[in-house]
Parts: C-alpha cells; sequence; structure tokens
C-alpha cells in the first residue's frame, strides 16, 4: 500500500505488543529474556522511523514497511544480542599463536579436567589428607618441579606479572643489571623498562642494543647490585655484527659475586623444536640446568596452556615471593590452575604432548599431513561452491605471540576470489559469519591456511561460504 505523506507511514509502523505477539517472536521468548526482545524491536522500528524522515517527496509514495522483512530483521538482532561477545571464531590465517584470537588452544582431551572444577567444589585451597587449609600453588607446583628439575615453583595470571612479582621481591629499590639490547617492549606498549620501574628495581643498562660483553656486567656490578637480569628476545631478533652473554657466563657472574641470576625466557617451551625443523628456541630444562636462580615463562604460548606466568627456581626465593602482596593481586583462578595442571601432565609423555596439544600438534605437523588437509578442503569447496575461483597454492604460516618471528613454516593454503564480489566485502561479509571466519587478503584473494584449520571446521566453512554467496 502507497501512501502520499511521511505521517501516512509513521502510522503503518507496527507496535512493539503486536510485534511482541508474532509466532515466530513469541517462539523466541522461550529461549531468550524479554528485555532483550523488546531492545531489538524498538531498535528495529526506530531505524523505519529515521528512515522515514530520511525520505523525500517521491520516495515517500513509493515506500513500503516489509512486515516479514522486519520480522526477519528483528530475529537477526535477537540473535546478534543473545551471543556470547567473547566466541568462538575459525582461525584460517596461519597465525598459530593469534595474540588477538586467544592465543594457544586447550586440549580437546583435559575438558573433563575442567569442567569438572568449574562445575563442582575443589580442593582449591584444601588439603584432603590434613583437613586444614591448603595452598592453590601446591596443584601444579609438583608437576611443574618435576618436568623442569627446578627446586620450587610458582604461577600468577602473566609473564609480566611474573617478572614484576620477582624484581619486586629481589631487588625492590636495588639496581638490576640488564643488556640494553633485550629491554624489549612485551606487547601492548608495556616495556621490559616500564615493568622494572613499577617493581622499584633500579634499572642499569649495559653494553649497546647488539652487543653486549661479559665485562660490561662485571663493570657494572656495585654493592647495591640484587639481580642479574637475562631477557630473551623471543619477538625480535638482531641479526649481523651481534654478541650476548650466555645465560651460562652470566650464572657464573652471579656465582663470582653472590648475585642471583633472573632470566625471562617468555615463550617457555617444553620442547625442542629444532628437532622438527624448527627455529631453536631456549628450553626451560635447559635453563635450570644451566644454574639460573630464577627462571620466568608464559603459560599461554608455546607451552599451549591457559595464559599464566609460570616461576621456576631456588625455593628460598619462591618462598619470599609467595609472601609478597603482589602474589594475591596476581593470583590464577580454579580454572587456570585446572587447564595448566591437565595440559602439564600430558608433558609427562612428550610423544602424547606432541599429539594431543593443539599448538605443539599445528607447529610439528608434516608438510605431507597439510597436503593432505588442503586437498581435502579444496575438494569440499569446489564440489559446493559455484562463481568463485578456487586454488591451491604454497605459502608460509607464523607461529605467532611473540615467538619465532624469523619462523616461515611452510604449508598450503586455499585461495578464494568470488567472481561477483569485492575482497573486501567478501572478507567483511566472513567476520560477520557466526561462527565468525577469519582469514587473510592478499592480491585481491582470500587465503585460508589449513594448518591453524581444524578438520571438523572444513564443513561449517564451506556451508557459511556458500549461504553468504547465495546471499
Amino acid at each position: 500500500m502507497c501512501m502520499s505523506t511521511k505521517k501516512d507511514l509513521f502510522v503503518l509502523i507496527p507496535k512493539v505488543d503486536d510485534l511482541l505477539n508474532d509466532e515466530k517472536i513469541k517462539d523466541l521468548l522461550e529461549k531468550v529474556p524479554r528485555i532483550m526482545i523488546v531492545e531489538a524491536i524498538r531498535e528495529s522500528i526506530e531505524e523505519i522511523r529515521i528512515k522515514i524522515v530520511q525520505l523525500d517527496n517521491q520516495q515517500v509514495k513509493s515506500f513500503k514497511i516489509d512486515y516479514e522483512a522486519l520480522i526477519e530483521k528483528i530475529i537477526r538482532i535477537i540473535k546478534q544480542k543473545n551471543r556470547m561477545n567473547l566466541s568462538k571464531v575459525i582461525n584460517t590465517t596461519g597465525v598459530v599463536l593469534h595474540t588477538n584470537l586467544g592465543r594457544a588452544l586447550l586440549s580437546e582431551s583435559i575438558k573433563e579436567e575442567i569442567w569438572n572444577v568449574a562445575n563442582s567444589y575443589s580442593t582449591l585451597e584444601f588439603d584432603v589428607d590434613s583437613g586444614k587449609r591448603g595452598s592453590r600453588y601446591a596443584h601444579v607446583e609438583e608437576i611443574i618441579t618435576k618436568l623442569t628439575g627446578a627446586e620450587s615453583a610458582l604461577v600468577v595470571n602473566n609473564n609480566a606479572a611474573a617478572v614484576l612479582l620477582v624484581l619486586d621481591t629481589l631487588a625492590k629499590n636495588r639496581e638490576v643489571i640488564v643488556s640494553r639490547g633485550q629491554l624489549v617492549e612485551i606487547g601492548g606498549s608495556f616495556r621490559v623498562p616500564d615493568v622494572m620501574q613499577q617493581s622499584g628495581a633500579k634499572l642499569v643498562e649495559v653494553g649497546t642494543t647488539n652487543k653486549t660483553h661479559i665485562s660490561d656486567y662485571e663493570r657494572a656490578i656495585t654493592e647495591d647490585t640484587a639481580a642479574l637480569l637475562k631477557v630473551h628476545t623471543s619477538n625480535y631478533k638482531i641479526l649481523g655484527f651481534t654478541q650476548e652473554v650466555s645465560l651460562k657466563d652470566l650464572v657464573e657472574i652471579g656465582r663470582e659475586h653472590n648475585i642471583p641470576v633472573i632470566e625471562d625466557i617468555g615463550s617457555g617451551t617444553f620442547i625442542d623444536f629444532s628437532k622438527f625443523g624448527l627455529y631453536k628456541e631456549p628450553t626451560v630444562q635447559e635453563s635450570v640446568a644451566m644454574k639460573a636462580d630464577i627462571v620466568t615463562f608464559s603459560g599461554d604460548k608455546l607451552l599451549g596452556g591457559p595464559q599464566a606466568g609460570i616461576i621456576i627456581g631456588k625455593k628460598e626465593y619462591i618462598e619470599k615471593m609467595k609472601k609478597n602482596p603482589y602474589t594475591r593481586a596476581f593470583r590464577v583462578d580454579k580454572l587456570t590452575l585446572a587447564a595448566l595442571e591437565a595440559t602439564l601432565r600430558l608433558y609427562l609423555d612428550e610423544e602424547s604432548a606432541l599429539e594431543k596439544i593443539p599448538t605443539l600438534r599445528m607447529l610439528t605437523i608434516s608438510l605431507e599431513e597439510i597436503e593432505k588437509k588442503a586437498n581435502a578442503l579444496y575438494a569440499l569447496l569446489k564440489e559446493n561452491i559455484k562463481h568463485c575461483t578456487i586454488e591451491k597454492i604454497k605459502g608460509f604460516s607464523q607461529v605467532g605471540g611473540g615467538s619465532m618471528p624469523l619462523e616461515k613454516i611452510p604449508t598450503m593454503l586455499i585461495s578464494i576470489k568470488p567472481e561477483n564480489l569485492s575482497i573486501n566485502k567478501f572478507e567483511q561479509m566472513l567476520r560477520d559469519y557466526n561462527p565468525p571466519i577469519i582469514a587473510r587478503i592478499s592480491e585481491e584473494r582470500i587465503l585460508m591456511d589449513v594448518r591453524t584449520i581444524k578438520e571438523n571446521e572444513f564443513e561449517i566453512i564451506v556451508a557459511g561460504i556458500d549461504k553468504l554467496l547465495k546471499k
């Protein structure tokens, strides 16, 4: 029905109560809070009002309110509002430890352990044997020391907190010597000097950006020196005319002057990735074997567990840290502890860890297996998707998460180029899909790296692309 004035069009806008009584909307009332449905209806009605206000006289005559389209729009808004803000995405970027997408994936095999703790009362701070209060850190300390060979261990909420706690405990208002080439930015504009300043430690820089010698440390030591700090530059590399003091040499300096040596290795790993043709990263066990007094590292990077900062080392130092007020501020919750303990237990059998921990699996999977995955996804796409140029091409994956920045891992990519849709619009549609499909754009085509795609996500991707292109 056509109307001659805007006033006539406003009269035709359905009322909130009428829309609430629509059968499709009433079905949602059983699953979604009423307030959310009313909010979606009002938003949709307001959009129509704004659209009518903006019409010119000619447009008024032809404007119609499509009731069915309005209902479908309201339903879409309701579903969007009812979706968790923190939700699953499909990562086709080939970046294994994608910081923006949540970094390490937890092992499927540990979900029962996590849910049992989440859905029940637990032994978080209760000692069953004594019937008295226990320590939440005891649940992971034993397994960490067993795997690393360290005397003691402590877990906090991330590695920046770990470094802050260590320095505040061992070096507050005293000097800590660190190579200028190791004053890295951790991420999100947080930098090692900032963390040191917050801890109360006094930063003493030695050497130059590209070269630091043993003599630089020895000349800088004074009566006020509380520790020697070595920071593994896991998120960047300086190449060419370079030199740094090894942990072994730094430990010898520390022993000679009775000064503790702290090593922050960042992306801590229990696996020697060089065995799989990847860049050699220092393992946690190697740092302990070299007699570092304290070692800190992340739980959610190469370790493949939840976000956590792990501190290991001499018991006398760890015990002091446990009494530091920062420990309570930085403490981890029961879900993190459950996920961390369950992940660490997988490392008791290295083969099991490589198979079951997604990060390790994705980084060490053979190119032959990658090609099989690519062939499977390619075949599904070719069979089901029309009006697209679909190809298999060679490419490279990245580790991500500030780990192994120079590593380019050979992989296979699926290239997709729609015939009648701009590549930027297509990429946006993929992001807007449920679940969002996150991909790369290169040379006017979408690239999907099968390394970071689970095989049970293939059909979701194919169905999603088919649905989006049919729109």
